[in-house]
């Protein structure tokens, strides 16, 4: 609730105190300003794509935690339809917002502060008023980061319990009075903090950024591949399903990841120096050869896939009960 209540706040404060700095609905939907360097408009219009991307992530934060959900093979994907439905609204109307405020691009690329959105809300709401809705967004960020880290320790929980990792036995320990994955969390908050070091260098950054990215989507589309090729006839179908608009919405599904990929691997501009190369490519390469060189050595000699939690259907479970109870009836009736 506070990231939606910091979003509406964010967007009614720059509609109402941007006064005569507001620029035309003309402008605001229609101007272009290209700052890459790259000579193609098209292509830079594209890459700006790239630039967002981060924050569309998280759609499986769900999932991993569905475990721990009542009624999770419904409730998970209605999670994620609402989450991503009602973020996805909220963040246009404040790109919006922040379209019509924006008196000058160019001004705001140039700014001496670390976020042009930060001088946006300075030359709109003056020094306190930015400070006022900045001091929410630092609150909403922390926030974020929490529920971030969750889910990234459920999914090193669940590949631990998998022995799927390096040290398995001790992240998939389970906190005998929490119940919950304590030494999980505290790796994925360790790791967590080393990346933030690299906040200092924003190239860094950005490259961590954009492999993470390519990391999430290729999970994201991987299944949903499967799902519209080798998988449409073996997979059932559960509780919840988007019926005959599987296949459309796959395929476009599918199409975007692999477009947005290739974008995600060009720097944000042209002709590039070593401050302003995109080293995601560099960051993939070095986990793609780590995990094929552990694959090679090892884990194909011992690795065997996910581990089952769950010995028996329930229903299957309690028939096999009672035919065991009926037999033992009639051996001793028998008797």
């Amino acid at each position: 609730m506070v990231n939606v209540g910091t979003t509406i706040a964010a967007i009614i404060a720059l509609l109402v105190c941007s006064g005569d700095q507001k620029v035309s609905t003309k402008d605001a939907f229609t101007l272009f300003e290209n700052n890459t360097g790259w000579s193609n408009n098209g292509w830079a219009f594209l890459l700006a794509f790239t630039s967002p991307m981060w924050t569309l992530t998280g759609y499986d934060s769900a999932a991993h935690i569905s475990e721990e959900t009542a009624g999770a093979a419904r409730a998970a994907p209605i999670a994620i339809l609402v989450a991503v439905g009602a973020t996805a609204s909220l963040g246009w109307i404040l790109f919006i917002a922040a379209s019509f405020a924006t008196a000058s691009v160019s001004d705001l690329l140039s700014t001496t502060l670390p976020l042009p959105m930060g001088q946006l809300f300075l030359d709109v709401l003056g020094k306190r008023g930015m400070l006022a809705i900045w001091s929410f967004i630092i609150v909403v960020q922390y926030v974020t980061g929490a529920a971030q880290g969750v889910d990234a320790s459920r999914v090193v929980f669940a590949f631990a319990r998998d022995n799927a990792l390096p040290g398995s036995r001790w992240w998939k320990r389970m906190n005998r009075h929490t119940q919950t994955p304590v030494n999980a969390v505290w790796l994925v908050m360790v790791l967590a903090g080393v990346c933030g070091l690299l906040g200092f260098s924003a190239t860094a950054l950005s490259s961590l950024a954009g492999a993470s990215v390519i990391g999430l989507y290729t999970s994201y589309v991987t299944p949903i591949f499967l799902r519209i090729t080798s998988g449409r006839n073996k997979l059932e179908k559960g509780p919840f399903s988007l019926g005959r608009w599987y296949m459309p919405i796959g395929i476009v599904a599918v199409s975007w990841v692999c477009f947005i990929i290739i974008l995600l691997l060009f720097p944000p501009e042209h002709a590039p120096d070593a401050e302003l190369m995109n080293y995601a490519v560099v960051i993939i390469m070095a986990v793609f050869l780590f995990a094929s060189i552990s694959w090679v050595v090892s884990a194909r000699k011992w690795f065997t896939g996910p581990i089952k939690n769950v010995d028996e259907d329930p229903v299957s479970y309690d028939e096999k009960k009672l035919d065991q109870v009926d037999v033992q009836v009639v051996s001793n009736y028998s008797k």
